[in-house]
């Protein structure tokens, strides 16, 4: 692959312009497509910026002109309060946004999509750690969003079968990282910048959403977007699916604990326990032997490690 040709979907987003980070470093052209929809977008200052909205097909025709490879992350993505405040929205725009873009990469004959789909696909099963080959087993999942990005996936497959077009799936499984801001109101965004802004705010008690004993498995941004460029990289990923995530649980209120006591050190925590959501998924755990076996991918970054950078850099921002 040329070196100068890769569209970035949502590539001011935060995972997005961590992609494009990455591929400006190992040389590549980057071209990125983005609405701006989102309160904090890192317009690239090195690639190639169009200001678009994916869900116009014409829109779409547009940027996959001269493109060998798209990375597709543009979605209506937040957290899980998010989720179930517009499910509907969800469901619809990110279907055009499919549509078009996988018509458009037809059209102008590029080599691969890589497609970020979501950990979510697994919120329906009880199989743990949760293997690639699973999906083919296991029920639908319950959310909006959970069923988008499992459509997503079905347009990978659809589009190979009837076309040709060759793809890679990656399932990440609960990025963070700084450049993430948390959300006005609980579940806006993730947990880890939610729970970050509830302590520095010195909400007490604080607020933990359900039981807190829901775990997941947090993998930092940068790992992840290494795992998407190897597998972009590999002639192996070609219509592959790959779980891309750390495989160490962490219940929420142990997470919630350690936040607190890396800013606060001896101060005693007081934890209220309200209503979660409805779809709020109990575990989710990845097998990355696939990846691993494959793309020689593993994650570097430890969260204990990583907290406290986060942590420093959310007090600036909020």
């Amino acid at each position: 692959m040329k070196k100068n040709q890769i569209l970035v979907t949502g590539g001011a987003g935060f995972i997005g312009s961590e992609v494009v980070r990455q591929l400006l470093e190992k040389g590549y052209h980057v071209r990125v497509a983005d609405d701006l929809s989102k309160k904090i977008a890192y317009i690239p200052q090195r690639a190639e910026f169009l200001k678009i909205d994916l869900t116009k097909k014409k829109a779409a025709l547009r940027v996959m002109e001269n493109i060998d490879c798209c990375i597709h992350l543009a979605a209506k993505i937040g957290g899980i309060g998010y989720f179930h405040k517009y499910p509907a929205t969800i469901l619809s725009e990110n279907n055009k946004m499919y549509s078009a873009i996988f018509e458009a990469a037809v059209a102008k004959k590029i080599k691969r999509i890589i497609y970020l789909s979501s950990s979510m696909v697994f919120e329906s099963t009880n199989i743990f750690p949760s293997k690639e080959r699973d999906i083919a087993n296991i029920p639908p999942p319950v959310s909006s969003y959970g069923f988008s990005k499992l459509v997503g996936e079905w347009y990978c497959k659809s589009f190979k079968e009837e076309f040709g077009l060759n793809y890679t799936i990656i399932r990440p499984f609960n990025a963070y990282g700084i450049n993430e801001l948390p959300g006005e109101e609980a579940g806006d965004t993730h947990v880890i910048p939610d729970l970050i802004k509830k302590i520095l705010t010195e909400q007490n008690p604080l607020e933990i959403l359900g039981s807190g004993n829901q775990t997941r498995c947090f993998t930092h941004v940068t790992d992840i977007v290494r795992g998407i460029i190897m597998a972009m990289e590999s002639k192996e990923a070609e219509n592959e699916d790959f779980n891309i995530g750390s495989e160490e649980e962490i219940r929420i209120k142990d997470l919630a604990k350690y936040i607190f006591e890396i800013i606060y050190k001896n101060k005693p925590l007081k934890i209220k326990f309200i209503s979660g959501f409805k779809y709020d998924i109990k575990r989710r755990v990845p097998s990355t032997t696939k990846a691993r076996r494959i793309l020689g991918w593993k994650p570097e970054k430890k969260l204990e490690r990583e907290l406290p950078i986060i942590i420093d850099w959310i007090k600036i921002h909020i």
